[in-house]
């Protein structure tokens, strides 16, 4: 897909290593002080039914929480693995859709991150995501709080 698929004020971003880069590419951007994540379905993202493979949705919603408590928790930048991701599959993601996704975070504790989130598929509620992520070890300095530079 080119960039001109992609919603105005998204820009690509770099997140989630080796594992999103084979499987994405992820865009951001920033409403107000709410962190948007998304991504365009193409035909690797589909299931045989033509559908976004709902492990896609699942590895795009685990993306979307940590990344949402980097922007949202008052705290150091650290690596936040995944304790628990819930998720509701609630519609479908057709093959050219542009799937969106934003959260919030519920509760920080000095160990963990709980968060939740809600992705649509061109605007249509797809899927409810909750998760619980522990508080791992500093990414840099810890006070990279615009990682995906998208503040200006």
């Amino acid at each position: 897909m080119q960039a001109v698929d992609v919603p105005a004020g998204f820009k690509a971003t770099s997140i989630g290593g080796a594992f999103m880069a084979l499987n994405g590419p992820l865009y951001a951007r920033m409403q107000g002080d709410r962190l948007q994540l998304g991504f365009r379905v193409e035909a690797r993202h589909t299931n045989p039914l033509n559908i976004c493979h709902g492990g896609m949705l699942a590895s795009f919603a685990d993306m979307l929480l940590p990344c949402v408590a980097i922007y949202q928790a008052a705290t150091e930048r650290r690596f936040l693995p995944t304790i628990s991701l819930q998720a509701d599959y609630l519609a479908v993601a057709a093959l050219g859709a542009w799937v969106q996704g934003e959260g919030e975070v519920l509760r920080t504790t000095r160990n963990m991150v709980f968060a939740q989130g809600m992705i649509s598929a061109d605007g249509v509620p797809a899927m409810r995501v909750s998760g619980i992520f522990k508080q791992g070890a500093l990414i840099g300095d810890g006070n990279d709080g615009d990682p995906l530079q998208l503040r200006n």
